[in-house]
């Protein structure tokens, strides 16, 4: 495996960085994802405002209750509001760059905000011991999690909802699979990534945590398909389904492609790779594609069955349902804020509907693993239990030891994952 070197590039005026990484979080706060708002910025824009943006949207309840106190009236026009808050979070994390961040929003700034930038982000300075120390008495600042959000943490973990909490406003680990095809080790792998100026730690014998993070393009054998970015948590599914060479599979809700390659690294399988959304779909097949597997990609809801399935049982399906993703919300943490009370309830409908759909599709002994990358009880073990519940034929086969569930909670090594397997009996 060769790394690929990374084109030469530079990083862009911070005003410029600041400009963009604004631009998203607007997009954001009106309902957009991160990566569909940071697809829309110039390409040499993305890096610098990737992590200006995302830094500002796990902050983002500190930095309401900040402009809260230092705006005189609120602040109606919103794209100078998100130019604000990516300069406070940036000014907080690094007081000792303030005159060249304030400057540099200023000038950021459309013109006739300038003057309030200006007076906003000096103010901050001024008042930034008095405000921190606000900030940390305040819940919502201070763990930058909506209170319902929190609620639900301190109710589902009464001992560590705190650690949950601090978890979900840091930056992610970075976690590679090796493609057990290629048949490199561990051990080599990081003595090429050594080589390639990189470095990391075995977690397993195919997983790989970077220290630091790395592009993919400079990533041994990423390009030949003998690496793949996939968080360690959710490398459980593939070994917890337990498929084996010619096992006719389903992986429902399969975007993008990563547990079902995983599945197909590891056995010669008939897999089935189910997607409702067109687009997405087209995802599994590139990453499929990259790394020489072959599986056959469907469009269709995993609630209605008739529409895609040939008739013929599954012997594992793996059932990776929709979810509140509660359970990476440092990466993707615009869902703190876009989600709502009841989309939980909403969630757990869905996946109810999608359980019961797919039963039937299982053959007498086969197996379903159920997986969410939540970690709130309503979509796991309560979905779980009731499910037993309305189908006395379904039981459950531990995960791991004596343990009939396996819940992960956000690490220094992985995010958040739910999984249970659940065995047809004859």
């Amino acid at each position: 495996m060769n790394a690929t070197s990374p084109p030469p590039f530079r990083n862009p005026p911070l005003s410029r960085a600041l400009a963009a990484a604004a631009a998203a979080v607007a997009e954001v706060l009106v309902g957009r994802t991160p990566e569909v708002a940071l697809a829309a910025l110039p390409i040499e824009l993305r890096p610098a405002a990737r992590d200006l943006a995302l830094t500002t949207l796990r902050d983002h309840g500190r930095g309401d209750f900040f402009l809260a106190r230092l705006l005189e009236r609120p602040l109606k026009d919103k794209a100078a509001r998100a130019l604000l808050l990516v300069a406070l979070a940036r000014l907080e994390r690094r007081p000792t760059d303030a005159h060249t961040l304030v400057d540099q929003a200023v000038e950021a700034a459309a013109k006739p905000f300038k003057k309030l930038t200006n007076a906003i982000l000096r103010n901050f300075q001024r008042r930034r011991a008095e405000l921190i120390a606000a900030a940390e008495a305040d819940e919502l600042a201070h763990w930058r999690h909506p209170r319902w959000w929190l609620a639900l943490l301190r109710e589902a973990y009464p001992e560590r909802w705190r650690e949950i909490a601090a978890s979900g406003n840091a930056h992610p680990p970075m976690t590679l699979r090796l493609n057990a095809r290629c048949r490199v080790t561990s051990a080599e792998f990081l003595a090429q990534l050594a080589e390639a100026g990189g470095a990391g730690q075995a977690l397993d014998e195919t997983a790989i945590l970077l220290e630091p993070p790395l592009p993919v393009e400079r990533l041994p054998g990423f390009q030949e398909g003998c690496v793949s970015v996939q968080d360690w948590g959710a490398q459980r599914a593939a070994r917890l389904l337990d498929a084996r060479d010619g096992m006719r599979v389903l992986d429902a809700c399969a975007a993008p492609g990563g547990k079902a390659a995983h599945l197909l690294e590891l056995a010669d399988l008939e897999l089935t790779a189910l997607e409702v959304d067109a687009l997405r779909a087209r995802r599994i097949e590139e990453n499929l594609a990259r790394l020489h597997l072959a599986a056959t990609v469907k469009i269709g809801d995993a609630r209605k069955p008739a529409d895609w399935w040939d008739g013929r049982p599954f012997e594992r399906i793996l059932a990776d349902v929709p979810c509140s993703a509660s359970g990476v919300v440092r990466r993707h943490p615009d869902i703190k804020w876009l989600r709502r009370p009841e989309d939980v309830a909403g969630f757990a409908q869905t996946q109810a509907a999608i359980l019961d759909a797919l039963w039937p599709l299982m053959a007498p002994g086969g197996k379903m693993l159920y997986c969410t990358c939540s970690v709130f009880p309503a979509e796991n073990g309560g979905q779980v239990r009731a499910f037993l519940a309305r189908h006395p034929d379904a039981r459950r086969l531990p995960t791991g030891g004596s343990e009939e569930e396996l819940q992960l909670l956000p690490s220094a090594t992985h995010d958040g994952f739910y999984y249970a397997l659940l065995e047809k009996t004859p």
